[in-house]
């Protein structure tokens, strides 16, 4: 699992960690690491380090400051290496340590053309103009260097952040250097995996420069390692109930495929068993045609008593009978998982609201899925006011009193209790229609199993919700190998995803 720590929880590390080594320090640990990752990148295009034209572009702070430090280490195995220093002073400390090294000091001005010049012939080039401490976009003086790194063939390595960059938000307003490789200290800050910064990161490296944090990540990223701890293989002993059983209520006459792409993923979810609701429209029949295994139940679902999680709403178009069904879920006694028209229910009733923040009381989970749209019905305005998706999402969970999964590039799952998943594994290929239908059975189904299994505290369900995001995010990924991407790709791909998660790559 990977921590990922805000500008301030960076800073207040830092400062500790300053008064406990010599001056110095930190920022030569940062600068080593980023000098050994520079040299890999160049030995890996032109398999040797000297003779590579190096350019830096050296802000005034502590990230030009590492950018020099790590310059005169290349300069001294054998590069050439040019730095521009973007403001009207630099880190003096480096910036005599790249002079010793042999290196070639400039101060930008815009009407000077060598810059554009060495940055056109450079093998890499190094963007320490602004850090963590970079908000709001660039200052004039930067942004034109923006244009130049974009044109150019080199390998762009960021220090930290990519500049224009928000470190905690990933917002980028106006220019932003576009990285190869972000080589980033002490810990992988949010705006690194959030959309639209992830799409500037690049390859993100951690260095660790000794910062201790002494509390734990609020906000984190599951590995395959975490994932398979919820989707284990069955012990020895198991049996259907006790594998757990996840029952979905979908599909409507206008959409019965939304029922058939939920249930497909519910019943390769890891759970001993599946069940579908039926409301009496015709769609059971049709999804007991296509999967014999389903068991059907019209039963009120608050007495259908062996179930451990539900899924409900895909494929609902807004019925009376919709509603009817939402509350009815509401009333199990298990996790509950919303999405699609059960979100619009819930966007048009206080009452609803009030049941949630109930269920959350008891220490039910209630797991609502939104695509920014239906976020907006069910908060509104609050994406565009918000500081980023990170910060909508959590503010959303907490008024909900539910786990929020905001869909999009780099999911979030926020909890209510503040604490957050990003989700890195996922790409575009999963937008395509039914990709939602399917993530809503797959994160009932593993609900389903960590319920059965005894796991059943809300910060467990939320991690729960958070490793079956990154199993359709695999699953994607898998189905990509082979063709363009339909939401039944995805689904046929969920077992190949959760042996990913078990064992790592397996042939195909």
């Amino acid at each position: 699992m990977i921590d990922l720590r805000n500008a301030d929880e960076i800073r207040f590390a830092e400062s500790a960690a300053l008064a406990a080594v010599p001056d110095g320090v930190l920022m030569q640990r940062a600068a080593t690491g980023l000098a050994i990752a520079c040299a890999r990148a160049l030995e890996s295009v032109r398999g040797n380090i000297a003779g590579a034209r190096v350019v830096l572009l050296v802000g005034s702070g502590n990230n030009g400051g590492d950018a020099l430090w790590a310059g005169a280490q290349l300069a001294g195995r054998g590069c050439r290496v040019d730095s521009f220093a973007v403001f009207d002073r630099s880190h003096e400390a480096g910036t005599q340590a790249l002079r010793r090294a042999g290196g070639h000091l400039h101060r930008w001005r815009p009407a000077d053309d060598r810059l554009a010049r060495l940055v056109a012939d450079a093998d890499l080039v190094v963007d320490g103009i602004v850090g963590i401490g970079g908000a709001g976009g660039l200052k004039p003086e930067a942004t034109t260097l923006v244009d130049l790194v974009e044109d150019s063939d080199a390998i762009v390595v960021a220090v930290d952040v990519p500049s224009g960059v928000g470190a905690d938000t990933g917002s980028v307003v106006g220019p932003a250097v576009v990285a190869d490789i972000t080589v980033t200290f002490g810990a992988v800050k949010p705006g690194l995996v959030l959309s639209p910064g992830a799409l500037h990161s690049g390859a993100v490296l951690l260095v660790d420069i000794g910062l201790l944090f002494a509390d734990p990540a609020s906000t984190r990223v599951l590995e395959s390692i975490d994932v398979a701890e919820w989707v284990s293989e069955p012990p020895a002993d198991a049996y259907k109930y006790r594998r757990g059983v996840v029952a979905v209520a979908a599909g409507s006459s206008a959409y019965p495929g939304a029922a058939l792409l939920a249930m497909s993923a519910a019943r390769r979810g890891n759970v001993g068993m599946a069940r579908f609701l039926d409301r009496a429209d015709g769609v059971a029949g049709l999804v007991v045609n296509h999967y014999p295994d389903i068991v059907i139940d019209g039963s009120e679902p608050e007495s259908q008593e062996r179930v451990d999680a539900w899924v409900c709403g895909p494929g609902f178009t807004g019925d009376p009978v919709d509603a009817i069904t939402v509350r009815a879920v509401l009333a199990a006694a298990t996790p509950v998982v919303l999405d699609a028209g059960a979100l619009s229910v819930v966007s048009q009733s206080d009452d609803l609201r009030t049941r949630i923040a109930e269920r959350f009381a008891a220490g039910l989970a209630t797991i609502v899925t939104p695509h920014d749209g239906e976020f907006e019905r069910l908060f509104p305005g609050l994406l565009a006011s918000a500081d980023g998706r990170l910060a909508a999402a959590r503010a959303a969970a907490c008024a909900l009193r539910a786990v929020v999964v905001l869909k999009g590039q780099a999911t979030v799952i926020a909890g209510p209790d503040g604490g957050c998943f990003i989700d890195t594994e996922g790409t575009a290929d999963l937008g395509t229609a039914g990709s939602g239908d399917v993530l809503s059975g797959l994160i009932g189904a593993v609900l389903a199993g960590a319920w059965s299994a005894g796991r059943r505290t809300l910060d467990d369900l939320a991690e729960a919700t958070a490793a079956a995001v990154w199993l359709h995010g695999a699953a994607g990924r898998i189905a990509a190998a082979q063709a363009p991407v339909v939401a039944t790709d995805i689904a046929d791909s969920l077992p190949a995803a959760i042996r990913f998660a078990r064992f790592g790559p397996v042939d195909r």
